[in-house]
């Protein structure tokens, strides 16, 4: 895979004004999170660079959409149709709405959410440019929402499934749960 090629089809989606935290920078960390950890496959670093090709926090269906746009453009780049439905399955798996079918989804998966343990910093970073990206919600309806995803990973046995993860876990687990009190205190933005 030519990655001068990669990189000048995804970066423009990736600059999008829009984007606060799904950017060419989240895609970097995933990359380097799995190239830290030794386990960066020539189909990972694509559903890496297509996971989040289009991005709209007003929708729901960002992963198929990403999906769709990342296999037509790797269908035109001559890859092999097992390699475009690899692809394919990683990215619909960082929807992270049910456990991911393969090793590689999981670390893929497992990659997307190493923010959650980052350094202190890069996590609330993280939270605040979250909130950036759905500023056109109302914060009553934020609040409740991202507390529905807090609780979500929190109700988890582990946040992370994979022995190059689990290292982030007690972290993950602290900024998980201060992120949801803070939201608990905070009738008003």
């Amino acid at each position: 895979m030519n990655v001068a090629a990669l990189r000048a089809f995804c970066t423009p989606f990736y600059a999008e004004p829009h984007r606060a935290y799904h950017t060419l920078r989240h895609v970097e960390a995933m990359l380097s999170a799995l190239e830290e950890r030794r386990a960066l496959t020539p189909a990972l670093e694509l559903a890496v660079w297509g996971h989040d090709l289009i991005y709209d926090p007003a929708r729901n269906d960002n992963e198929a959409r990403s999906a769709q746009a990342f296999g037509k453009w790797l269908a035109e780049q001559d890859t092999t149709e097992e390699l475009q439905r690899e692809v394919e399955a990683l990215i619909l798996a960082t929807k992270h709405d049910q456990p991911p079918g393969s090793a590689a989804a999981t670390l893929l998966v497992d990659a997307d959410l190493a923010v959650f343990g980052a350094s202190e910093a890069e996590f609330w970073e993280y939270e605040r440019a979250i909130r950036q990206e759905y500023a056109f919600v109302p914060w009553p309806a934020y609040r409740s929402g991202r507390q529905a995803v807090l609780q979500h990973f929190l109700g988890r046995e582990r946040i992370y499934s994979t022995p190059e993860f689990t290292g982030l876990e007690a972290a993950a687990q602290t900024h998980l749960r201060a992120a949801a009190l803070k939201l608990a205190d905070s009738p008003e933005e």
